[in-house]
């Protein structure tokens, strides 16, 4: 049996295809639109739909195949902040990372404590845990570097709500 789509799913297609042109390049939306989009579309809106549809879809996964499926073969969407609740769809240049097989690997040990592997969670923080634990910044820029601010919440006027997990 086939699964139905997730209620954020559903949001972020409602939302990109409400707007959608096969000319489109930037497609510009505010925070109100998903709660319209729920109307509009009869779905049970999210608890917090800034997370469970914004902050999902521009950090954490990828967006639905049937928006994928529009973008030209070397772009792809994403999702940007261009002021406080205010978004937009941009088609940008594909930006996958690959490792340079050229370079040499570095070989780190691990050395985060047994504790914390065992108790930590998967998201960023335990992933950040990680990187402090490993000194990997110390490795990559070959400087002491220290931990200052974790999970910060603030605010760029041009942007929009930004959260900062490591300075």
């Amino acid at each position: 049996m086939a699964r139905l789509p997730s209620r954020q799913s559903q949001i972020v297609k409602a939302v990109f295809f409400d707007r959608h042109s096969t000319d489109s390049s930037v497609i510009r939306f505010n925070r109100q639109d998903l709660f319209d989009a729920c109307e509009k579309y009869r779905i049970k809106p999210l608890a917090n739909m800034g997370d469970g549809v914004l902050y999902s879809y521009r950090y954490r996964t990828k967006l639905p195949k049937e928006i994928l499926s529009t973008q030209p073969s070397d772009k792809e969407w994403v999702i940007l902040g261009r002021g406080i609740s205010q978004y937009e769809f941009r088609l940008v240049a594909k930006s996958n990372i690959e490792p340079n097989p050229d370079m040499l690997a570095i070989k780190i040990p691990e050395a985060t404590p047994e504790i914390i592997k065992r108790y930590a969670f998967s998201d960023e923080q335990a992933l950040l845990a990680r990187i402090r634990y490993n000194r990997l910044i110390d490795t990559f820029f070959g400087i002491p570097a220290h931990s200052l601010q974790n999970h910060l919440r603030t605010a760029v006027k041009s942007i929009g709500q930004i959260k900062i997990d490591e300075i």
